[in-house]
């Protein structure tokens, strides 16, 4: 990371970006609404209360359309080249510099308002983000204590990854009287925080799209609606006299009571244990279909009414903490309570509580009470839609010091245990119970001394008999790890692959060690990705250039670049880059990288080394390195140092820009 020492100034004419339609605005706004929610929200300063500060970074964002342009009808437009993913176009430029401009001048008026009729608006609640790391609060209370043009200077170095030079123009468009002192603030923050610091403001607690509810004052709101009920009784039987005196009237029949409405029909069929789903016992090894739809309600409590009955209507009230029930919500997970009968998967007694796990076709749901009756029940709502033979194979039940119990699929044969980090150490065997509940498995340390996992073994009657691992990563469903080996000398891109073989798993000892960083993010699977081997210089042996992508349940990812040597005992060097989460880089429909980065030989000599994935023809730096070579790495010895600019050719797709620089091309997420 480069310090600046001087910003250059330049004419801010020339930079300002046009006005669009308000049609093309729109369309603009609602691609990147989460995006400039952000932005506003962490320009605007914190001593405005989490509440108001949510409520008025959607406000400023929602507000930019006034600006635009009237749109004109016309006639349809000749239809376009699309611009290329996540590159920022005029009109988000447009709407990045309007945001930025509102928000400056909101934080300039402490006691700034939304108007008499504020949009968005929310009443008997309390929105705030979800808490984030420590890291989070820590980087949250620093940029407390900047001037709201040096947050907004970080916010665009950093969150959108503008350079020096246009980070100064538009500071300098949103008028900001000096662009260069709040940079040179920005540059420090950054520095100290360090390549984390992207990373950290995508983090839960800068995230203003993605809150929590809580209810206002309630005995303040009950003594206003009892004074507000009052005087609205006081006045309606004063009129209400006040029209018998002038003009009496006959007597009308008493109403009926109004029908029961199709939703509350909705909600308490939804709510009646008796009409919860109970699939077939044998139905899973008979059926095109193999997911949670397919498991059979197993345990001890199944008929207990009383059970599910409390179970359903905690789930029913889950739209924030009650009175002794507390819920957990895995990130991307809707919290709308039933709207029809869920599947019933497993009711009995496990550790001392009483669980309940259902099944409403996109979520998992895990109610837990203690047996004793001695303190608080807990709701857990994970996201498991789409689940197949690997991803809906085991459901935590419960968890306690001795590690979690999982409750594994009909279709698992054979579970046992092994530790990541030792690939040559056999599994150990896991048992089961007859309700299909393993015994604990252990959970990983933080010094990642061990890193346990799920191996299983699915059965012959399903025609998948094949073994997999899973990652407990802290929530109800476990990671599903997979492995896509280097490709061979004219060999055909490979497919993710299961990693229970000796190679997989020695593979994925070198990258088990970022497992524990994806806990609680709701993480479905993991693929490491061997996308190039290389020769080293100087005969030091090869390297491994690899991907590894984390897939959440909703579709995003957050990849991982990084340069491993030939010793398997050394630690992964990861290639910097963006630190996105919607992104498709090495998925199916990401399948092109090319990174890079220096080493130095066992001799002392200094390298720049450059690799790319099997359809990439030629690799060229530019910048304190310069060269080009046909195929698909590139080794360059240098005494050079600073950011190397690589491209790659791939035919048919044209230029592919290397990792490093994929941040400052895209335009953030």
């Amino acid at each position: 990371m480069q310090s600046h020492d001087t910003f250059p100034s330049t004419d801010i004419s020339s930079a300002a970006p046009p006005r669009p339609s308000r049609n093309d605005a729109e369309a603009a706004l609602v691609e990147h609404y989460p995006r400039l929610v952000r932005l506003a929200h962490l320009i605007l300063p914190p001593a405005l209360g989490r509440h108001r500060r949510v409520l008025a970074a959607h406000a400023l964002v929602q507000k930019s359309l006034a600006a635009a342009a009237p749109s004109r009808p016309g006639p349809t437009p000749a239809p376009t080249v699309p611009a290329q993913r996540g590159e920022p176009g005029p009109v988000l430029v447009w709407l990045r510099q309007g945001v930025v401009s509102a928000a400056l001048r909101a934080a300039s008026r402490p006691r700034w308002s939304l108007g008499r009729t504020p949009l968005p608006t929310v009443m008997g609640l309390r929105l705030f983000p979800r808490a984030g790391s420590d890291d989070e609060l820590a980087l949250e209370s620093r940029l407390a204590t900047m001037t709201p043009d040096a947050r907004a200077a970080f916010a665009l170095r950093v969150l959108e990854g503008l350079t020096a030079q246009s980070a100064a123009l538009l500071l300098t468009a949103a008028g900001v009287p000096t662009p260069d002192e709040a940079l040179h603030a920005a540059e420090r923050l950054r520095t100290t925080v360090g390549t984390d610091a992207e990373s950290l403001l995508h983090g839960a607690e800068f995230d203003p799209c993605t809150v929590q509810a809580r209810p206002t004052d309630l005995l303040r709101r009950r003594h206003r609606k009892r004074f507000t009920a009052l005087v609205a009784a006081v006045l309606l039987v004063a009129s209400t006299t006040a029209v018998l005196t002038l003009r009496p009237e006959p007597p009308t029949p008493p109403t009926p009571s109004p029908p029961v409405t199709a939703l509350a029909a909705a909600a308490a069929r939804a709510t009646d244990p008796g009409l919860l789903l109970r699939t077939p016992a044998d139905r899973w090894s008979d059926t095109a279909r193999v997911d949670l739809t397919q498991w059979p309600a197993r345990g001890t409590r199944t008929g207990d009414t009383a059970l599910l009955s409390r179970a359903l209507h905690a789930w029913a009230q889950s739209t924030g903490d009650r009175p002794g029930v507390r819920v957990s919500v895995t990130p991307g997970t809707p919290t709308t309570p039933p709207a029809a009968p869920a599947r019933l998967l497993f009711a009995g007694t496990v550790d001392g509580s009483a669980i309940v796990l259902l099944h409403d076709g996109g979520r998992i749901i895990r109610y837990a009470e203690p047996s004793t009756g001695r303190g608080g029940a807990v709701l857990e709502l994970a996201r498991a839609d789409d689940s197949d033979v690997t991803t809906g194979a085991a459901v935590a039940v419960s968890r306690t010091r001795l590690g979690a119990r999982f409750l594994l699929a009909p279709w698992i044969d054979e579970s046992a245990v092994r530790d990541l980090l030792r690939p040559d150490v056999p599994a150990r065997r896991l048992a089961v119970s007859v309700d299909g509940v393993t015994d604990p498995v252990p959970e990983a340390p933080g010094d990642c001394r061990r890193l346990p996992a799920l191996q299983v073994r699915s059965s012959t009657r399903i025609v998948e008999d094949h073994s997999f691992l899973l990652a407990d990563l802290g929530e109800l469903s476990p990671a599903h790890l997979t492995w896509s080996p280097a490709p061979g000398t004219g060999a055909p891109a490979r497919q993710p692959r299961e990693a229970t073989s000796a190679a997989g798993l020695a593979a994925w000892a070198r990258t088990a060690c970022a497992l524990p960083g994806l806990r609680g993010t709701g993480v479905r699977a993991v693929n490491r990705w061997e996308f190039a081997r290389q020769a080293l210089p100087e005969r030091a042996g090869r390297a491994t250039w690899t991907c590894t992508r984390a897939e959440n349940w909703d579709g995003h990812g957050r990849v991982t670049v990084a340069w491993e040597g030939e010793d398997a005992h050394s630690r992964p060097v990861r290639v910097p880059g963006p630190a996105r989460e919607d992104t498709a880089a090495c998925s199916r429909f990401g399948q092109h990288l090319l990174a890079g980065t220096y080493w130095t030989a066992p001799s002392g000599a200094r390298y720049f080394l450059a690799a790319g994935s099997r359809a990439v023809t030629t690799v060229t730096a530019r910048g304190p390195v310069s060269a080009t070579v046909r195929g698909q790495v590139l080794a360059v010895r240098t005494n050079a140092d600073g950011q190397v600019r690589l491209t790659g050719t791939v035919p048919g797709s044209g230029e592919l820009r290397g990792w490093e620089e994929a941040e400052r091309y895209s335009g953030g997420p």
